[in-house]
């Protein structure tokens, strides 16, 4: 059985963090918060050093500053969901602009 026949998708996006503090620690917050209620795996990518997208503290490791392109990847039943929520929350500059 395949990963699709299992109800598995994985789904990627690539962004761009346009807020003028880039992804600090209440951006950070915000995407962990919203990560957090799908049920799939979220990792975000920058420079090809990928982390958990549940976790603040590895999010903060990425060290994304305004203008910074990242990937996102999301891996289960909800990945597409995840990632659009995700994609516009990021778009709307986290809530903060």
């Amino acid at each position: 059985m395949d990963e699709q026949e299992a109800g598995v998708l994985e789904a990627t996006r690539d962004v761009t963090i346009n807020n003028s503090l880039g992804l600090h620690a209440r951006a950070a917050v915000r995407l962990v918060e919203m990560a957090e209620r799908y049920k799939s795996e979220i990792r975000m990518e920058k420079d090809g050093q990928g982390v958990d997208a549940k976790s603040v503290l590895s999010l903060l490791t990425l060290e994304c500053p305004s203008g910074c392109r990242v990937r996102l990847r999301a891996r289960g039943a909800d990945s597409r969901l995840a990632l659009d929520a995700l994609t516009e929350l990021i778009e709307n500059n986290f809530g903060e602009e």
